[in-house]
C-alpha cells in the first residue's frame, strides 16, 4: 500500500468490518472517516469514529462530507442491498452520476461495482480494498483449526468449485453447497445466510454436505470480497453441513479466531483453498 498522508473514507455496510478497517488503519496512523449508508450501517459499529449517515442516493453529500474530511483513500466493506433506482431519490450530484454510470446501472453486480470503483476514481480518489487494511483476516491455503475434510468433502469441494467458477463468470453469485455430489442451493442476492436456510431445507439424508465461497472470475475485490464470520459457520451448522472451503487470499474473515472457536465447537472443518491447485 502506498504512503498516503490523507485521511481513509470508508463507505460502511452493514456488519463489523467497517469497525475493523478503521482501528487498522487508525493503528497505521491515518485519519478515519466514516460514511455509513442509511439502513445498512450499524449504528454502534460506526459511533466510536467520526461518521456520517448518508442515504445511497445523496451522491452528491457523501462526495461534500468526504472531502471536507481530508479523504483520499476510500474503502467500500459492508454488505448493502442493491436498491432500486425509484427507492435511490438521488440528489443532483446523484442525478449526475447515475448519468455517469450508464447501462452499468442495469448490469450484474460487478458491473456496476467496477463502474463505480473506476467513477470514485475519477473523482480524485484512490479506492482500496479491505485487505490492505486487514491482512489478518485474510487466510493463507490450508486447514484452520484441528477437524480437516474427509475424501467426499474433499471431492463437494472440487465440485463447488465448479459450480461457483461458472456462476461468477455470469456474475450470480459467489457461493454453492454440495452434499455427495448434489448441489443443494446456489448463492444469488439473497446472500449466504439465506442461501445455507434453503440448503438446509434441501438437506439429502446421510452425511456430508460443504459451502463452498469464492471470488467470481475477474471480479473487483476492492468492492466486493467473499466475506465469512462466526454466523456463517453456525449457520452453516444449522444446515448441517460438515464444513466450509473459501478462497484462500480473497475472503474476509470477520473474526477469525472466532470462526476457528465456533467450527471447532460445532464439529466443522474450515479451509482455505486455492481453486488451481486444490485437487492437486
Amino acid at each position: 500500500m502506498s504512503a498516503q498522508t490523507g485521511a481513509v473514507g470508508i463507505l460502511a455496510g452493514g456488519g463489523p468490518l467497517p469497525a475493523r478497517v478503521a482501528e487498522a488503519a487508525a493503528a497505521a496512523g491515518r485519519p478515519v472517516f466514516i460514511l455509513g449508508f442509511e439502513g445498512f450501517a450499524e449504528p454502534e459499529v460506526i459511533a466510536p469514529w467520526p461518521h456520517e449517515t448518508v442515504r445511497l442516493g445523496a451522491a452528491g453529500r457523501m462526495l461534500s462530507l468526504l472531502r471536507a474530511h481530508g479523504c483520499t483513500d476510500l474503502v467500500l466493506i459492508g454488505p448493502i442491498r442493491r436498491p432500486s433506482l425509484r427507492s435511490l431519490y438521488p440528489d443532483a450530484e446523484g442525478a449526475r452520476i447515475l448519468a455517469r454510470l450508464g447501462r452499468a446501472l442495469f448490469a450484474g453486480d460487478d458491473g456496476l461495482l467496477a463502474a463505480l470503483v473506476r467513477l470514485l476514481g475519477e473523482e480524485g480518489f484512490t479506492v482500496r480494498g479491505a485487505h490492505e487494511f486487514l491482512a489478518q483476516s485474510v487466510a493463507q491455503p490450508g486447514v484452520l483449526g484441528r477437524i480437516v475434510p474427509d475424501e467426499q468433502a474433499k471431492a463437494d469441494i472440487q465440485r463447488g468449485i465448479q459450480v461457483v467458477q461458472a456462476l461468477g463468470r455470469m456474475d450470480i453469485g459467489q457461493g454453492c453447497v454440495v452434499q455427495n455430489g448434489l448441489v443443494l442451493a446456489v448463492e444469488a442476492m439473497e446472500g449466504t445466510d439465506r442461501m445455507l436456510v434453503r440448503a438446509g431445507e434441501c438437506r439429502q439424508p446421510g452425511d456430508g454436505g460443504v459451502l463452498v465461497k469464492m471470488l467470481k472470475p475477474g471480479q473487483e475485490k476492492r468492492a466486493d470480497m467473499p466475506t465469512i464470520g462466526p454466523a456463517t459457520v453456525r449457520n452453516a451448522h444449522a444446515a448441517g453441513l460438515e464444513g466450509i472451503a473459501f478462497e484462500a487470499g480473497h475472503t474476509l474473515m470477520t473474526d477469525r479466531e472466532a470462526c476457528i472457536a465456533a467450527a471447532e465447537q460445532a464439529g466443522l472443518f474450515l479451509i482455505a483453498i486455492t481453486p488451481e491447485t486444490f485437487a492437486d
